[in-house]
């Protein structure tokens, strides 16, 4: 929207509501303006991260059919990043050291 166009939706805002309800009909349209962004922001994070796991599930695909030697450095990065994620959550499934076995022991007890 341009200056001039904004100039005249206050005015045209200011005769139909009045000085007196102007400034909170202002306050919730911003609201909502910022809602719908935060919203259409949250909505394209997830589309992007949803192209990103596609994008490596297709790599993963080429890079099981060459037998996972003499990839291409796009793959390599593919593979490598899946390999993370798949150690870290296998980290995080470990079992609990006896120290941590005992305390949780301890813990049921009580």
């Amino acid at each position: 929207m341009g200056m001039w166009e904004l100039v005249v939706v206050l005015i045209v805002g200011l005769i139909v509501l009045g000085p007196e309800r102007l400034p909170v009909a202002i306050r919730t349209v911003s609201r909502w303006v910022k809602t719908l962004k935060s919203v259409a922001n949250s909505v394209k994070a997830e589309v992007n991260e949803e192209l990103r796991i596609h994008e490596l599930h297709e790599n993963l695909k080429k890079a099981e059919q060459q037998n996972l030697q003499e990839l291409s450095p796009e793959l390599q990065d593919s593979v490598n990043e899946l390999q993370k994620a798949a150690q870290s959550v296998t980290h995080s499934y470990k079992k609990d050291t006896p120290e941590k076995a005992e305390i949780n022991n301890n813990d049921e007890k009580k």
